[in-house]
């Protein structure tokens, strides 16, 4: 998604991305695992936010 990145914390990221693949894919800060938390889910996706901060803003200059 334009104007994001991923989350420079490497260490933060990988937890992140291994909670991920424990839930299949879904995100691992949703309590529910449906189509619409499939990382990314449709919250960041429609309105930019992402819960878990795996994808941050990117800071603009």
């Amino acid at each position: 998604m334009k104007g994001y990145i991923l989350n420079p914390d490497r260490e933060y990221v990988n937890k992140i991305l291994e909670g991920i693949y424990k839930k299949e894919g879904h995100c691992p800060c949703r309590v529910i695992a449906d189509d619409t938390t499939l990382c990314p889910c449709d919250e960041f996706i429609n309105d930019g936010i992402c819960k878990c901060k795996l994808y941050i803003k990117k800071e603009e200059n």
